[in-house]
């Protein structure tokens, strides 16, 4: 029965890297098309200048948006909680990023709409909820999220360990 288990997360990692290959290969494929065919009707030096009109905007929104996050991110730590939430919307927005500094439009397209915060919250509570990530504090305060994806904090004992100690460093 542990051997099935093993070959199942095997296939599941197999079929992971198999859709990261396709992406691989099909987004720089579709990226030139689609630069082909807005290229073929708005003319290339238009197009050229859409996509650096878009990186630029893209670049503007981003830094907006990264700003509100981390404000809201810091009020949260400010009152004691860890808001796992906003912590994946900041990985959304470096995803933001980095896909609009991808040329092209389907890439601009993906990364636009990493910045409005609605689709950003639901996608980042979409994965909290699959527990795709899971949020940890090192501190003696320890987090839950509930189903409406706020965030609870509890205070917990903090961990104390007893003993004796004896120093055992040359002193010459």
């Amino acid at each position: 029965m542990h051997r099935q288990n093993c070959n199942v997360q095997d296939n599941r990692g197999k079929s992971v890297f198999q859709i990261l290959l396709i992406a691989f290969l099909a987004v720089p494929i579709l990226e030139i098309y689609l630069l082909f065919q807005v290229g073929g009707v708005i003319g290339a030096g238009w197009t050229i200048l859409v996509v650096i009109a878009t990186a630029i905007l893209g670049a503007s929104l981003l830094r907006q948006q990264g700003l509100s996050t981390w404000t809201r991110l810091n009020q949260k730590i400010a009152e004691g909680q860890l808001p796992p939430t906003v912590l994946v919307e900041g990985i959304f927005l470096l995803l933001a990023g980095a896909f609009l500094l991808t040329p092209g439009f389907f890439t601009d397209a993906i990364g636009f709409l990493f910045l409005v915060p609605p689709i950003r919250q639901m996608l980042a509570a979409a994965l909290l909820r699959r527990g795709m990530f899971m949020a940890s504090s090192m501190h003696s305060t320890s987090y839950t999220q509930t189903s409406a994806g706020e965030d609870k904090s509890r205070p917990s004992q903090p961990h104390v360990i007893e003993g004796e100690y004896e120093d055992r460093t040359d002193k010459d």
